[in-house]
């Protein structure tokens, strides 16, 4: 088949879409199938034998407030340009709805007849849908739905300013959910976010099929002769989000280091506000504590490889690939019960319950004070991985539902006598 694989941002570190993006289209393209991924930036990894279409946007996130306000007005001469701009000067997360636009602009240009085969890795933009009503097969993977996130993050607010702040940037999840009512084919990544996805989106569960992410357990592997630290713990996030639960994590460690000489090393970075380094700051962790942000594939693995533990404090995961990551390569990991973490950490770690400071410290504390413990997850999370996480089998199950999707489509147009 040729497959066209879209994603608004396909950030290529520390796991989320690009992650995803990426070991799919491979994995896809080993079956034999043609893939292209297109993608918004920031830009996944591109291997050998997949290609890319980059559909560039204004990337506003990555600019300072000021030079959003000022941008240069020759830079909003298309309509989408002009909504993820005008989206993002009043408080709303335009970036999905901009994307789908632009999409769906090249792929009904004429750039699209070679696809057999649309899958959108959650944009859930109404170009989605006029993708769909153009013609094409469309499958679209929802790793979680995003109210969710939005949910958390509300409840954690503390002013009324805040509280409707996050409001107003989580309101493209009502289009995500209008979306996702009107597609036929949908993978999710694990029984929890099936559940969550009927529920919340109102999609009938016979339209959703699980397909569990893989993990490349050749790359992600424990390494020959690598001695682990005593003192380290790591987490893996690609932002400091709420749902990714950073602050629970700092202050288990700020008790922790009463009795534990730790440190702790984060694989992403702060969201930007100046929170977290207040926080840190007042629990005197400030020294105790390192950001690395876009680090390389294998910088990562030689983290997993090394830390003494991972930990996994999200207050909720569609998945959690960078526990599955970890457990691949041997890392012990301490996670919480949070969404599909249980289904991926299962027996093979220590699950505690989520926003649970206490019960972080109490089970970092415990491996810590037994060695034993620690060696034995390291065995038993590799084992879990290798048994039950494969992008092979994943792609062969992905393959599965672009068929159903073709087909529907065929019989539709049959009937249509199109």
């Amino acid at each position: 088949m040729r497959v066209c694989i879209l994603s608004y941002r396909s950030y290529p570190y520390s796991g989320g879409q690009g992650i995803y993006m990426r070991y799919l289209s491979n994995a896809l393209r080993d079956m034999g199938h043609e893939v292209d991924m297109m993608s918004g930036p920031p830009y996944p990894i591109v291997d050998d034998g997949v290609g890319l279409i980059k559909l560039p946007s204004l990337d506003l996130y990555t600019m300072k407030s000021w030079q959003r306000v000022f941008i240069n007005p020759t830079r909003l001469n298309n309509w989408p340009n002009f909504v993820e701009w005008a989206g993002a000067m009043t408080g709303y997360f335009s970036e999905p709805l901009s994307f789908g636009m632009r999409a769906c602009q090249y792929l009904t240009s004429g750039q699209g007849k070679k696809y057999d085969v649309i899958h959108d890795n959650q944009t859930l933009s109404y170009g989605i849908v006029d993708i769909k009503n153009a013609g094409f097969p469309v499958v679209e993977t929802i790793h979680h739905p995003v109210t969710k996130d939005r949910d958390l993050a509300i409840q954690s607010a503390r002013t009324l300013k805040e509280k409707l702040g996050y409001r107003r940037w989580f309101s493209f999840t009502g289009m995500q959910i209008k979306v996702a009512r009107q597609l036929d084919h949908i993978i999710t990544v694990s029984q929890m976010a099936k559940h969550h996805i009927t529920e919340v989106f109102g999609v009938p569960p016979e339209r959703l099929r699980v397909i569990y992410n893989g993990i490349d357990t050749e790359l992600f592997s424990p390494g020959e002769g690598i001695k682990r630290e005593s003192n380290m713990i790591l987490m893996v996030m690609s932002r400091d989000t709420i749902v990714k639960g950073l602050k629970f994590l700092l202050e288990a460690l700020a008790e922790l280091r009463k009795k534990h000489d730790l440190k702790l090393v984060v694989v992403g970075q702060t969201f930007g506000d100046g929170v977290t380094e207040r926080l840190m700051d007042r629990l005197g962790i400030t020294e105790n504590v390192s950001f690395r942000n876009q680090i390389s594939t294998e910088e990562l693995i030689r983290l997993y490889r090394t830390t003494t533990l991972v930990a996994v404090p999200s207050t909720y995961e569609g998945f959690g690939i960078p526990a599955a990551e970890a457990m691949s390569c041997g890392a012990p990991v301490v996670s919480t019960t949070a969404g599909a973490l249980p289904e991926v950490v299962g027996d093979a770690g220590i699950l505690v319950p989520p926003a649970d400071s206490v019960a972080l410290i109490k089970a970092v504390d415990g491996l810590i004070e037994n060695p034993q413990r620690l060696k034995e997850l390291s065995v038993l999370g590799r084992k879990r991985i290798i048994e039950q996480f494969s992008w092979k089998d994943a792609a062969r199950k992905t393959a599965d539902v672009y068929e159903e999707a073709i087909d529907s489509k065929r019989l539709l147009k049959s009937k249509c006598g199109i």
